[in-house]
């Protein structure tokens, strides 16, 4: 008979350089789904099984679980209950020649799939510290029982994989951490300014839809781009948390509806009423006096204010100042007017210089104060310990009100200093905040109107013309993703 040591030694050979080949890839692999599918496809391999499952362990419910029973449903099973159960809590592996004759062996998920179980191995998946991090079990061997060999091979793999599993497991803790960090982050921005609810989760989808969409149909310039999922996070989280730094701007700016605060227009109120209360007094002294062109023109002053006042309300609002307005509001400055302690200006110049705001609600200084929530956001995002797929999150959301001109904030940049993910949430955020309907200083703009005043912008050269492009023929304004 022919020697078939030396073909089972380069057998041997070869399982064993694929396991550390496989123990390779595993280390690499972050997404605990693709991981555990990665796992029972190679242990089925190198055993020779017709099928592997990988249960993981849950202390804290009790459990073992498994997300890849290959066409099975999701598999709990108490620790201690079942073949696998028996593993994980016993630590030592198990091999059965029949499992039907084993009383620890549960048919039903074989009547549920429709898959007969033969013979059994399962090995416990040991971490570093010596605790068992889940069951690695192949069934049913292309060649009769399962051997000692195949023992030593599946816990060989078993090692690694355990590793593996254990780096993706924390891995996924350490992302849905970070979400759970920015959701509350996002709560916190939206608490601070309610008005505007929703804008950093509608301008993080747009600018997350833009890139894909760019992706798909790249512009001159942009062929071959490519964003991975771990980009796209990077992307979506610099969205999210893009305004974050209003938290750092005093709150009743943040919220300013008009050009004045409502107990600044009280007092003008006050002070136009008793104007017109003290003319209106005077004008009946000169009735009695018989004085009537005396009257008439006390009456005629009292009506002016009126009127005066009707121009006052329409120019403290945040739209542009009307016609004639800032001639009127300088005479009013300059009228005196009887109040309680004598003759005063129907407006202070403090009053005056608000009211003379051509358009909006913010002062100079209070729109500094705004513009510098872009700072606030960067030095907050800089203090993080982001992750090596997530550093680039400040740089990305400090960029996003620059300008293609250099004429943005805060900085100032030029074109070629602005990372593209920022071009591409600049659109999405000057889009959303034409079109938000929860702003209380501006109407919302319809879609057409705002792409309008976008392209607008693109052919002053202040956003990216290509990308806004993308953004409007690829429909991701109305959600579309390209």
């Amino acid at each position: 008979m022919p020697d078939t040591a030396p073909l089972d030694l380069a057998r041997r050979v070869e399982k064993l350089t694929s396991i550390l080949e496989v123990a390779k890839a595993l280390a690499a692999e972050r997404r605990v789904e693709a991981l555990l599918a990665r796992i029972v496809e190679e242990a089925a391999r190198v055993v020779e099984a017709e099928r592997c499952t990988l249960f993981v362990a849950d202390r804290q419910r009790g459990e073992l679980w498994s997300k890849v029973a290959l066409g099975t449903a999701e598999i709990r099973v108490p620790l201690g209950s079942g073949i696998a159960g028996a593993v994980a809590a016993s630590g030592k592996p198990v091999r059965i020649v029949d499992a039907y004759r084993d009383p620890r062996f549960n048919p039903e998920v074989d009547r549920a799939t429709g898959f007969t179980t033969g013979s059994v191995l399962a090995v416990p998946m040991w971490n570093t510290r010596g605790e068992i991090v889940g069951v690695l079990q192949a069934l049913n061997h292309r060649d009769g029982p399962f051997g000692d060999e195949d023992l030593e091979l599946l816990s060989a793999l078993a090692g690694p994989a355990a590793s593996a599993l254990e780096n993706a497991l924390l891995n996924e803790e350490i992302e849905r951490l970070f979400e759970g960090f920015v959701q509350a982050s996002v709560l916190a921005i939206e608490q601070r300014d309610p008005t505007t609810a929703g804008h950093s989760e509608r301008v993080a989808g747009l600018t997350v839809g833009l890139a894909r969409a760019t992706e798909r149909r790249p512009p001159p310039g942009l062929a071959g781009l490519r964003f991975l999922s771990e980009d796209l996070r990077q992307l979506r989280y610099a969205a999210l948390l893009h305004d974050f730094g209003k938290v750092g701007v005093r709150e009743h700016v943040l919220t300013k509806a008009d050009k004045l605060f409502p107990h600044e227009l009280a007092l003008i109120r006050a002070r136009f009423d008793n104007a017109r209360l003290s003319l209106q007094n005077q004008a009946l002294q000169a009735r009695l006096a018989g004085r009537a062109e005396g009257e008439e023109a006390l009456l005629c002053r009292a009506r002016g204010l009126e009127a005066l006042w009707e121009v006052v309300v329409a120019a403290n609002r945040p739209s542009v100042l009307p016609e004639g307005a800032s001639e009127r509001l300088r005479a009013a400055a300059l009228e005196q007017v009887p109040g309680p302690d004598g003759q005063v200006a129907l407006l202070r110049p403090e009053e005056l210089q608000a009211l003379s705001i051509p358009r909006g609600s913010l002062s100079e200084e209070e729109r500094r104060e705004i513009e510098g929530h872009v700072s606030h956001t960067f030095r907050f995002l800089s203090q993080i310990p982001w992750t090596r797929a997530l550093r680039r999150v400040p740089e990305i959301a400090y960029a996003h009100h620059e300008k293609l001109d250099g004429k943005g904030y805060p900085r100032g940049l030029p074109a070629d200093g602005i990372p593209l993910e920022s071009r591409m949430m600049a659109i999405a955020d000057v889009y959303d905040a034409l079109t938000a309907s929860d702003r209380p200083y501006k109407k919302a703009l319809p879609s057409e109107k705002a792409l309008d005043i976008l392209a607008a912008d693109a052919r002053r050269g202040q956003i990216d013309a290509a990308l806004l492009a993308v953004f409007v023929e690829a429909g991701v304004w109305r959600g579309e993703r390209g």
